[in-house]
Formats: C-alpha cells, sequence, structure tokens
C-alpha cells in the first residue's frame, strides 16, 4: 500500500474540509484536535463505521463519509462532558431508531441536545452536507478503481478526515480554542 500517497490524500482533503468550514465560520482556520479523541475513533469506532459505511457508499456516496462527522461531534460532547463513559459507549449506542441511517439525526438530537429544525442544526446540516460532497468530489478525482483494494484505503482516510472535522466542530462550538503558551510562563508555577 502506497502509505505516502494517502497520507498525501488525507493531508489535502482535511485542508479543504478546514477551509470550508472556516469560510463557513464554523472554525477559524484550525482544527482542533485531541490524541483522545482521535485514538478512540482508530481503536473503538473506525472498523464498525466502516463495515456500515462501506455497504452505503454506492448508494449514498456523501451520507456514508458524513456520518462519520456527526459520529466526530458525538465523541467531542463525550470527550467534553463525561470521557470514561464516552469510551465505555459501544458504537452502536449512537444508532438512532433506524440504526445507521438516521444515525445523525439521532445525535443532532440526543447527543448534542439541538432541535432538528432549528438553526443551528440546519448550519451544522448544511456544513457536513458541504464537507461530504467536497470529499466524495476529492476521492472521484483519484480515478481509483471501484471496489480496490486502495479504493477501501482512501474510503477509510476521507472517513477518518470527516470524523475529525466533525470532532473540531464540536470542540469549536463548545469554544474551545488553541492558544500559545510561553514555556517561560510555565516555569515555576505551580497547580494547587
Amino acid at each position: 500500500m502506497d502509505t505516502a500517497y494517502l497520507d498525501k490524500f488525507e493531508l489535502k482533503l482535511e485542508e479543504e474540509l478546514l477551509r470550508l468550514a472556516t469560510e463557513g465560520k464554523m472554525l477559524d482556520g484550525v482544527l482542533l484536535s485531541t490524541d483522545d479523541i482521535d485514538n478512540h475513533w482508530k481503536q473503538h469506532l473506525a472498523p464498525e463505521y466502516m463495515a456500515d459505511a462501506i455497504r452505503e457508499v454506492s448508494a449514498y456516496p456523501v451520507v456514508s463519509v458524513a456520518w462519520a462527522a456527526y459520529l466526530g461531534m458525538a465523541v467531542a460532547k463525550g470527550w467534553d462532558t463525561g470521557w470514561s463513559a464516552c469510551l465505555e459507549q459501544p458504537y452502536t449506542s449512537y444508532y438512532g431508531p433506524h440504526r445507521f441511517d438516521d444515525m445523525d439525526e439521532h445525535i443532532v438530537q440526543q447527543v448534542l441536545g439541538l432541535d432538528l429544525e432549528g438553526s443551528e442544526a440546519c448550519a451544522i446540516a448544511d456544513m457536513l452536507r458541504s464537507c461530504g460532497e467536497k470529499t466524495v468530489g476529492l476521492i472521484r478525482y483519484e480515478h481509483i478503481e471501484p471496489q480496490s483494494v486502495m479504493a477501501f484505503h482512501i474510503f477509510a482516510r476521507a472517513a477518518k478526515a470527516m470524523f475529525r472535522i466533525g470532532a473540531a466542530l464540536q470542540l469549536y462550538r463548545m469554544g474551545y480554542k488553541f492558544e500559545k503558551v510561553k514555556l517561560s510562563d510555565l516555569t515555576g508555577s505551580r497547580v494547587s
């Protein structure tokens, strides 16, 4: 597998998604992230998500990647409100009544606590749809043979990037931001 090619694709995709979210005023030019959230995707959620999403990719390509962003939002919310409980939640706890098909609505209503018809939920849906469309467009631009091993790996990287953009959107919604800290300011300080 050409890891360098996949890394380059993933980085390009993340940059495009970050640009979209920044233009949409849902991020401020920085992809907020934590190792906790990123590792939770890789170690606990990605295999089951991929099994669900891969079945949807031909009929619903945008949904197959966009739902990863909703999942990222849910995990970021859990990271903020109760990380140990979030770590214990099985992937299927993010399902809606129709399992994967309405995962987005379940997360928006039950995890994020938003009204589906409210302006904030609609803005999130519009942004994640745009990100999903951009992602599918970039995958198609690669001209990879459908149903090949490389197609699977590109799709997996795309789902990971969407998960990360969703987590960043939620972290930003909750007021997180990166700040530069001078190491000299920390010298001699104590936490009590």
